[in-house]
């Protein structure tokens, strides 16, 4: 459940498919590392002759008599025989759709989780270490109740710490690593965006530093962070969700927003918050559903 942002404790065990296909199949890297997903779409794109406007907000898409006729930016209207919402399904209807009916029971089911992340430059080499490591807390079915019902940071988080440079070295300069540093945290509420960042990075470092036996604050080079409310402004993604809705019944999983509306013609949805879910492979299957679907309706 932890995979779509949701509580282990309230998802439906279909959930536990997940690390059936893991560590049956096995899980895949990308060479150039996740960043090399988006190069490799973006090179298709412009060998296709994909024109790209950087810098240009959407401030809303245009529909006329209930079809998609293109979108409103700054600099003028683009007009398109289809229109395509990468992002957040919430958003997208709110903010770009505000005249429009939108599916009120979907857009107020219960959010994911989010994360607070660290990006950590690491100045040694971690032999103990491996790409994927998980520090859990002792006491898992508090740090979910705490997460979901009290929409409060965990006393004691969960610390998934990724270091890719482990099977990319050149990721990392010579003799050091990159740490991505990532614990659950509530989606955003007026109660919880106040977090006490240093705070939090004790309880990181100190459950850390308890594992391996090292003092690490010396060996941090280069430190950024990522919290809920800057990934809800960077990407749109209501209250900081990662995954758009939980899948805390044994209905939302299944129920989430189909890739196209019927009420207007001509637009469809991808990415995490839509069929068939969150997380990478799944936002790239709602965009292959979505590339299959146009050509058949129009």
């Amino acid at each position: 459940a932890t995979y779509n942002g949701s509580s282990p404790y309230r998802a439906p065990a279909l959930m536990h498919v997940i690390p059936h296909l893991e560590n049956h199949f096995g899980a895949w890297f990308p060479e150039r590392g996740m960043y090399g997903i988006v190069e490799a779409l973006f090179g298709l794109a412009k060998r296709k002759g994909v024109s790209f406007h950087f810098n240009t907000p959407v401030q809303g898409i245009v529909i006329k008599n209930k079809k998609a006729l293109g979108i409103a930016t700054r600099k003028g209207d683009i007009l398109s025989d289809v229109v395509v919402s990468n992002a957040d399904v919430w958003s997208t209807y709110r903010h770009l759709l505000p005249k429009e009916k939108a599916p009120e029971k979907i857009l107020h089911r219960e959010r994911s989780s989010s994360a607070f992340i660290f990006y950590w430059g690491i100045n040694r080499i971690f032999s103990q270490l491996d790409v994927h490591n998980i520090l859990f807390s002792n006491d898992y079915r508090r740090e979910f109740e705490q997460l979901f019902s009290r929409r409060e940071y965990p006393d004691d988080p969960t610390v998934y710490l990724h270091i890719c440079s482990k099977v990319k070295p050149d990721d990392a300069p010579a003799g050091s690593e990159n740490w991505f540093v990532m614990v659950n945290a509530p989606h955003l509420t007026h109660l919880n965006r106040e977090v006490e960042v240093s705070q939090l990075r004790e309880q990181v470092l100190q459950k850390i530093e308890r594992v391996l036996g090292v003092d690490l604050r010396p060996h941090i080079e280069v430190e950024e962070t990522l919290s809920p409310e800057k990934i809800q402004n960077i990407t749109s993604s209501h209250l900081g969700s990662l995954y758009g809705t939980a899948s805390n019944d044994k209905w939302s999983a299944f129920l989430r927003h189909p890739n196209f509306t019927h009420r207007i013609r001509g637009l469809y949805f991808t990415g995490g918050s839509v069929h068939p879910g969150g997380g990478i492979p799944l936002c790239l299957q709602s965009a292959k559903i979505v590339a299959q679907m146009i050509p058949n309706a129009h």
